[in-house]
């Protein structure tokens, strides 16, 4: 008769994933990450320092690509103790982990701010705060950097998410 029945549900990550101090962190995972590559390039194959650092962009995007495929962490997340997991708590297939590295170039694009303090606090004095924003990538792929720890908290919430939904 040409009926059809479709099934959809909206779903939300039932987990706020943020922390203080995840961005710095991040930017730290990065450039340990990076730092392998920029000195094989350097000293291995006697390139200058900016082109041994242009190379290693690629290397690093293929590579962290590649680590959160299969582990969720890069060697520079896994010292901070930081996964990468996608909307259903699994960590991001292939092409969507090539497209969140290829995409954390924009991250490293800083953000400035001003800073006027309290009236109470007389020593200081108004400036601007140069940030890093490191969540466009995690934005656009829907993908989230969550405490290794929290984990089994997040794929519980998950689970009860799935369960609710299909009754």
């Amino acid at each position: 008769m040409g009926y059809r029945i479709y099934k959809s549900f909206e779903y939300d990550f039932p987990y706020d994933p943020s922390y203080k101090g995840n961005e710095s962190e991040r930017l730290f995972a990065k450039l340990i990450d990076i730092l392998p590559f920029f000195l094989t390039f350097l000293f291995l194959f006697k390139n200058p320092p900016v082109i041994s650092f242009l190379y290693s962009i690629p290397c690093i995007i293929m590579w962290g690509a590649l680590c959160e495929v299969f582990w969720g962490t890069t060697f520079g997340k896994s010292i901070f103790k930081i996964k990468v997991l996608d909307d259903f708590g699994n960590y991001p297939d292939l092409i969507l982990s090539l497209k969140r590295n290829f995409l954390c170039l924009t991250n490293l694009w800083p953000v400035f701010t001003d800073y006027i303090p309290p009236t109470t606090h007389t020593w200081e004095k108004e400036t601007t705060l140069m940030n890093f924003s490191m969540h466009m990538n995690n934005t656009i792929c829907k993908t989230y950097i969550v405490k290794k720890s929290k984990i089994e908290e997040i794929k519980k919430l998950i689970y009860q998410e799935k369960t609710k939904a299909t009754q």
